[in-house]
């Protein structure tokens, strides 16, 4: 028979495929995963209520629940939900920053606070989530206004996938940004994911 999982993550859509590779990698069988729509991001009051609602229908079923997401634009709002409901998240007010960890990112931000980042994620879906989203495709006039504080682009790369990076050129040139291209593998989420596994192990044996 097979063992049930033993830790319920909470995770953000933008983040499943990256999650579940390093589940697959890890043979982490412990791990259940349970992602909310990306584009929640859009409307960001809207993430910490649908996460203490997966909290809330899911605490019976697990030994532990662990919520991956930064703050994403709540205000604090995600970790009061989560002080209330006793359940940790992974540290970062973004996936920006805890993929290219937060030495890294600080760096980056203080050397060109005006960045916009791309992901794996967001370099795959940059046209709907982006580009549709914004209206840029029938407002093409808005491209200015919305990004006229940006200067340059980085591309926060967690797998080498042929053509990504020239893709991601593509669409800095297209803003006239500059171009940065930097390889994070999966950064903090792979260790921290990779202590809660090792922790509920060793609970387990002294269970």
């Amino acid at each position: 028979m097979t063992a049930r999982p033993e830790i319920l993550l909470i995770a953000c859509g933008a983040l499943a495929r990256e999650i579940a590779a390093l589940k697959r990698a890890n043979a982490w069988s412990a791990l259940e995963l349970r992602c909310l729509p990306a584009e929640l991001h859009n409307r960001p009051e809207r993430i910490a209520p649908a996460v203490r609602a997966e909290i809330r229908a899911n605490r019976e079923r697990y030994a532990q629940i662990f919520v991956v997401y930064g703050d994403c634009g709540t205000g604090g709002e995600l970790d009061r939900v989560l002080r209330e409901e006793g359940v940790e998240r992974l540290a970062g007010a973004h996936c920006y920053e805890f993929l290219a960890t937060r030495p890294v990112f600080a760096a980056l931000a203080d050397t060109e606070p005006g960045t916009f980042y791309l992901t794996d994620f967001l370099l795959r879906h940059f046209e709907r989530l982006v580009v549709r989203s914004l209206a840029l495709d029938r407002h093409p006039e808005l491209r200015g206004e919305y990004f006229r504080n940006y200067k340059k682009l980085v591309y926060l790369a967690q797998t080498e996938i042929p053509g990504a990076r020239e893709r991601a050129q593509k669409i800095a040139d297209s803003f006239g940004f500059s171009f940065e291209y930097r390889f994070t593998g999966y950064g903090d989420l792979g260790a921290r994911l990779e202590q809660l596994v090792t922790s509920q192990a060793s609970l387990a044996c002294r269970a």
